[in-house]
């Protein structure tokens, strides 16, 4: 055969025909799309996995962080799980580094500075949706137990909230003494306790009941007032008061 016959089969052409482009990847152009969808509709009608991924974005340039997004949300329930986790458990997350773990702080930190400000400007007790928004952003997904007091002045305005005892899973030391003589050093009128369950379940303990009457005895000697215990876990916030357990 020669090479006329060659070309007019199309044989040869065919063999030096440049490859077919590859398939375009279907994540390419999602993030200008999820951009504008937030813009247009805004945030509030976006799943928790999509807000997730406007964050992911700013740490994560380029690739597709949809399936990270997820397996976060996995991993820790949660959008709010997700931002209440510490760096370190973050960390052990595939995909997520160091950048990654200080962007999702930032962002759980200013919901809680936000928060903060509601119960900060306001008496505390006559804000008490507020004051329970905060300590619930603060607590709620802590994986370790801590008991935080607020020191409060005449007006119930917030002078303070310290952190006070740090435990295990399921106990933090509570020293009665320590907690009236902070509230001596900080001139402080009235005081409300905290502490976190990291179960989830903000059901008093009879722990947590004992340990509030031996704070209230101590306190009242010294004229302050114990207005409140509050336990925090994942599935809500109880009162003591509220439970007559106080």
């Amino acid at each position: 055969m020669d090479r006329a016959a060659s070309l007019q089969d199309g044989s040869v052409a065919d063999f030096w025909s440049p490859p077919a482009p590859a398939a375009r990847p279907h994540h390419l152009g999602h993030r200008e799309r999820l951009r504008e969808r937030a813009a247009a509709g805004g945030t509030a009608a976006l799943p928790d996995y999509e807000v997730l991924e406007l964050l992911l974005f700013r740490a994560i340039p380029r690739g597709d962080v949809k399936p990270l997004a997820k397996q976060l949300l996995t991993r820790f329930g949660s959008l709010a799980g997700v931002l209440g986790a510490s760096l370190e458990e973050l960390k052990t997350v595939k995909g997520v580094g160091a950048a990654v773990a200080l962007d999702l702080k930032l962002v759980h930190e200013v919901g809680l500075r936000a928060a903060r400000e509601a119960v900060v400007r306001r008496p505390v007790i006559s804000s008490w949706s507020a004051l329970r928004a905060y300590v619930k952003t603060a607590l709620a997904h802590e994986a370790r137990e801590q008991f935080r007091v607020l020191f409060l002045d005449k007006k119930n305005q917030l002078i303070a909230d310290e952190v006070l005892g740090r435990g295990t899973v399921d106990h933090a030391p509570v020293y009665p003494r320590e907690v009236v003589r902070r509230a001596l050093e900080l001139s402080a009128s009235a005081i409300i306790l905290v502490h976190n369950h990291p179960s989830g379940d903000p059901t008093p303990s009879s722990a947590d009941v004992d340990m509030t009457r031996q704070v209230v005895e101590a306190a009242r000697a010294l004229r302050i007032a114990v207005h409140d215990h509050l336990v925090v876990g994942r599935h809500g916030v109880a009162s003591l008061k509220a439970l007559g357990l106080m």
